[in-house]
């Protein structure tokens, strides 16, 4: 149940902060309102899964996929740059991830 839980605060993470670009500033009602809410419900499903999950493990997991997920929205959706350099970094820092969830 805990990675249900840790699914979930990656999913309104992503959707907060994505919202978050969306409110200009806070200064666009709806996305303003979508931010402070997913972030409100991320939270709760990230201190869900943080019961009975290692912290490192779960925050570094809540983190790198956010950072994912992220990246693609921006590049696909926002049109952000993309070079070799981004795609690495995020390569890596996903495979650090994985490296501290098998020193477990």
């Amino acid at each position: 149940m805990s990675w249900l839980y840790l699914i979930l605060a990656i999913v309104f993470e992503t959707l907060a902060t994505t919202c978050l670009k969306l409110s200009n500033g806070f200064s666009v009602l709806l996305p303003s309102i979508g931010t402070v809410f997913s972030y409100i419900l991320c939270f709760l499903f990230l201190s869900f899964a943080l019961k009975t999950m290692d912290m490192s493990v779960c925050y570094a997991i809540w983190c790198s996929l956010g950072i994912l997920l992220i990246s693609i929205i921006g590049i696909v959706f926002l049109h952000e740059s993309v070079n070799f350099l981004k795609i690495a970094s995020i390569i890596l820092i996903i495979l650090g991830t994985i490296g501290l969830r098998f020193a477990n």
